[in-house]
């Protein structure tokens, strides 16, 4: 079984957020997840959809704001043991090639 998930961790405020962002992604320290963050969110695996959802409450809760909105897009792979790498590289493998481009 594998818990795939895209968690998105906001504060409502204005000006930058990267430092209460990092305080998020530092709470998924404590819990058995690999992630990897990104511009957009941080893409979260787990074995278990318990200890995917523990640590996407944890990061909410890291972020000591006024207001937090978080959002999780959750691929609960009940059957299948799929990495979130496999899933890009089936994607890589239709295209022929790498699904990036350089930056900008």
């Amino acid at each position: 079984m594998t818990a795939i998930g895209e968690l998105n961790v906001v504060p409502v405020r204005e000006g930058s957020m990267s430092g209460t962002i990092a305080k998020a992604v530092d709470a998924l320290e404590r819990f058995d997840v690999a992630y990897e963050t990104t511009p957009m969110g941080t893409i979260l695996e787990a074995e278990d959809v318990h200890e995917l959802f523990a640590a996407a409450e944890a990061a909410h809760r890291a972020v000591d704001d006024d207001r937090v909105i978080t959002t999780l897009k959750l691929d609960d792979k009940r059957t299948v043991d799929q990495r979130a790498r496999d899933k890009v590289t089936a994607v890589e493998d239709c295209l022929g090639r790498d699904a990036r481009r350089g930056g900008r």
